[in-house]
């Protein structure tokens, strides 16, 4: 049994859409928080059992019965992901789960700028110290999120941000196949493992690619750390998260997001979606 959490959202919702190419669906269980959201798996006939990590006590009987576990990471910035995740993998020991399989981020690091990076180095510590096999998903920063970190450059013709790191900018749609190809696999892929497009192209490179797919000139424009702070405050960004995304930048300027890595075009059989592919 594949018990797959999170699969209301975007991520591990695709990856059960894949597994169900793959396998019966009376060998796939989905984990959520809202069970009426997990309708149309219902309708597959895939077992929908509730379980939130936010309620321990759900979880145990929520991941009964799994040979192999998919467990979502918090996209929460203002919850305690770490803390969340902690209870995740202690109800998976708990109900003997044989297999975890965790979508981590490729820039996994105690000392990564950006929070998420550091929060999923820990949750790998974890599952190291929690006895169960487990396989950490380290997927490349996804790509669709180009759309706000490159900023309104389509309004503006200006890439401006503070830095130019390069990112392995990779379809959060192949890191979901892969997840599934990887759940269907007879074995291997123990602890971290590496899921991104071939390129990591920077914001400059951005430009590049932008003015090509459209037609028009599109600058690059390093901005002082100061003043896009500034800016963010000044069209009305939350400061929480303008400080979260600032550590993106300078993640990505201190080469957390360079890595690249031939697997995923391995795991698809095909060439990877990158960085054009999310600009056209």
């Amino acid at each position: 049994m594949i018990i797959v959490t999170g699969a209301t959202g975007a991520l591990n919702g695709a990856s059960v859409d894949h597994l169900l190419e793959r396998l019966p669906a009376g060998d796939i269980a989905v984990a959520v928080r809202d069970i009426a959201k997990a309708e149309r798996f219902a309708q597959r006939g895939v077992e929908v059992r509730h379980g939130d990590y936010a309620d321990p006590d759900s979880l145990p009987a929520a991941f009964a019965g799994a040979d192999q576990l998919l467990l979502v990471s918090s996209n929460d910035p203002a919850a305690d992901a770490i803390g969340l995740h902690r209870t995740a993998i202690d109800a998976a020991v708990t109900a003997g789960v044989k297999r975890i399989l965790y979508t981590s981020h490729q820039a996994a690091a105690a000392d990564n700028p950006f929070r998420p990076g550091r929060n999923h180095f820990a949750t790998e510590q974890l599952l190291a110290a929690s006895g169960i096999a487990w396989t950490s998903l380290r997927n490349g920063f996804y790509a669709h999120s180009i759309q706000w970190l490159a900023g309104p450059w389509r309004e503006t013709g200006v890439i401006a941000v503070p830095g130019d790191g390069p990112v392995s900018w990779t379809a959060r749609e192949d890191a979901a196949e892969a997840a599934a190809v990887i759940l269907g696999s007879p074995g291997g892929y123990d602890g971290p493992v590496t899921i991104t497009a071939p390129a990591a192209p920077t914001f400059a490179e951005l430009a590049e690619i932008a003015s090509e797919l459209s037609g028009r000139t599109i600058r690059y424009q390093r901005m002082e750390e100061r003043d896009w702070v500034a800016a963010q405050a000044a069209a009305g960004q939350p400061e929480h998260m303008t400080r979260f995304l600032l550590g993106f930048y300078q993640a990505a300027e201190r080469g957390f997001f360079a890595g690249v890595d031939p697997l995923l075009g391995q795991l698809l059989g095909r060439q990877p979606r990158g960085a054009r592919d999310a600009l056209r």
